[in-house]
């Protein structure tokens, strides 16, 4: 819609002439989301509260602290997605593919959610839409995107894997780079979804994957950064950096009411659509494998589930107190925000190391 604007009315100069800059309009993104979070976040939680008699169900075998929440509203997500799309929408160029892949896993992901939510608060019970359901959407949506991704991509770069630190070192995938795309954005979407745990676990390290991503898009996309640095150009992503900063702005929004106590909680509308957001990022940027450091703290929580799982079906014992690996520190006594905040930071760091891909070579 700005960039619109600055089409029509720019030929003169002036301020529309603002709205050709793509850091300007991210900006301006992330305050339209951030201004939408604040405005009907607390309509929406008084909705969501009427709503849902009993809230969120708790599970009867989860850390003792957690009956403490028992009638929380979940769907916060809900507010997340809104303002996201509302400010992408307003800010974005419209006529990119790209906007339109990752907004397209991140509604259809966040359905999913909101359909597992819907049935959870619905019967009061935790057990929503059927795994195998989801799974299964979610993989159906996944190939879509990675499809469009690598028909979209130049074609130096089509159904190739890029591998981040070796210069110039490409990996023909071929049609096999479908599968592995639905392997990144499933995994990610699943991963955040297990992260979404305890109050603002999950929302802050989205946020920093999120900027992280953003600014690898930013880069990607102009010719001359690429050049000095030496990464793989793909044109059209710089877009991405609006989606990014309106996510930012939509997740502070969302913080301020989730912070503890949770007014909100953010639900599988919100962690399985804000995970399969940042799996379409990395896969449209051709960063899938910088992705996995970036994200590290969600791969941390996914694998502490799969050991679990995996060991007590051959051994009849735990490795973990219990699992996703945040409810085993709770288990051994941490406190929730000390939990919260170590986790923010390791998120940081990871987010520093899979910047420094970009220029290590």
């Amino acid at each position: 819609m700005l960039y619109w604007l600055y089409e029509v009315f720019s030929e003169g100069g002036g301020v529309f002439n603002l709205f050709r800059y793509i850091t300007f309009r991210a900006g301006t993104a992330f305050f339209a989301a951030l201004v939408f979070g604040f405005l009907f976040g607390r309509p929406l939680i008084n909705l969501l509260r009427k709503r849902q008699k009993k809230g969120q169900p708790i599970r009867d075998d989860g850390p003792q602290g957690h009956f403490a929440k028992a009638g929380t509203p979940t769907m916060g997500g809900l507010l997340i997605l809104s303002a996201l799309i509302f400010s992408t929408l307003l800010c974005a160029r419209l006529d990119n593919p790209y906007i339109w892949i990752v907004l397209f896993v991140t509604v259809a992901f966040g359905a999913i959610g909101f359909a597992d939510d819907y049935a959870k608060v619905s019967k009061n019970n935790v057990k929503g839409v059927p795994g195998k359901v989801r799974m299964g959407l979610g993989l159906a949506i996944s190939a879509v995107a990675g499809l469009a991704a690598a028909l979209v991509h130049p074609e130096a770069l089509s159904f190739q894997l890029a591998l981040p630190v070796f210069k110039d070192t490409l990996v023909h995938l071929g049609f096999i780079f479908v599968p592995f795309a639905m392997l990144v954005i499933v995994g990610a979407a699943n991963a955040v979804n297990l992260t979404d745990g305890l109050d603002g676990l999950a929302i802050m390290p989205v946020m920093i994957a999120a900027g992280t991503l953003g600014v690898i898009a930013y880069v990607v996309g102009r010719t001359d950064f690429t050049e000095y640095l030496d990464v793989h150009h793909v044109p059209g992503t710089g877009e991405l950096l609006i989606f990014s900063a309106g996510l930012i702005g939509g997740g502070l929004g969302f913080l301020w009411y989730n912070a503890p106590p949770a007014a909100v909680f953010m639900g599988d509308t919100g962690s399985l659509a804000l995970g399969g957001a940042l799996g379409a990022i990395a896969v449209v940027t051709k960063h899938e494998i910088v992705l996995a450091i970036v994200g590290g703290l969600f791969v941390v929580e996914a694998l502490s589930v799969i050991i679990q799982v995996a060991y007590f079906k051959m051994t009849k014992r735990r490795v973990f107190l219990m699992a996703p690996i945040h409810h085993h520190f709770e288990k051994k006594g941490w406190a929730e925000p000390q939990i919260v905040i170590r986790f923010w930071i390791i998120s940081l760091v990871l987010a520093l190391i899979g910047l420094a891909t970009l220029k290590v070579r």
